[in-house]
């Protein structure tokens, strides 16, 4: 299997699940990862926040741990990666609003490279106005601003835990859907694992 580069864009209270447990699985089969932010620098840290389903009317949120970044945000030319991971939390909602953000985002669904988003992670695919006429699901909550950007919903079955494909393009509503949303964007990798 080839090594492929894949870049992960992450902020501060990205979802604790969403960015290290994709990050390490995708490290340990053999594909390199970098992640980077915004105003940061390789070797700063974003704090993560753990959500989680209790029982409430919408996740419940806990401080999680400091995420250690290992590229610059500043360098990132698309044509150095393979593929793009965009995990949940509160950050998409403000790194939407960074314009060279929504450019990568662009600039990866126009050459075709994988594209991996979960929870919240869609907004900055709404943002970028790359999901009209496409299938994408997300947190059920992102749901209207995934259907008003001319997006097909996929829907989200009982436990979260079920991933969509268009394409390019693997989208899941929340860290539960972590088995079929890695399986799914390895399958799109073309990553084979040998036992």
């Amino acid at each position: 299997m080839a090594s492929k580069k894949i870049l992960f864009i992450v902020g501060d209270f990205v979802e604790d699940l969403e960015v290290v447990v994709p990050y390490q699985a995708l490290e340990a089969v053999g594909h390199q990862v970098f992640s980077v932010c915004p105003g940061k620098k390789p070797g700063d840290t974003v704090r993560t926040a753990i959500h989680d389903f209790e029982g409430d009317q919408t996740y419940s949120e806990k401080p999680g741990h400091n995420f250690r970044l290992n590229s610059d945000f500043d360098a990132v030319k698309t044509s150095d990666f393979d593929a793009l991971v965009l995990p949940g939390g509160r950050a998409p909602e403000y790194l939407r609003l960074n314009p060279r953000v929504l450019e990568i985002v662009r600039e990866f669904f126009a050459q075709k490279k994988p594209v991996a988003a979960i929870c919240h992670g869609p907004q900055i695919l709404v943002s970028a106005g790359v999901l009209k006429g496409r299938t994408a699901t997300a947190y059920p909550a992102v749901g209207p601003d995934v259907k008003d950007a001319g997006c097909a919903w996929g829907e989200v079955n009982e436990t979260a835990s079920n991933s969509v494909i268009d394409g390019n393009l693997v989208t899941a509503p929340a860290w539960p859907a972590h088995p079929a949303w890695i399986r799914d964007f390895l399958k799109v990798l073309g990553t084979k694992i040998e036992l």
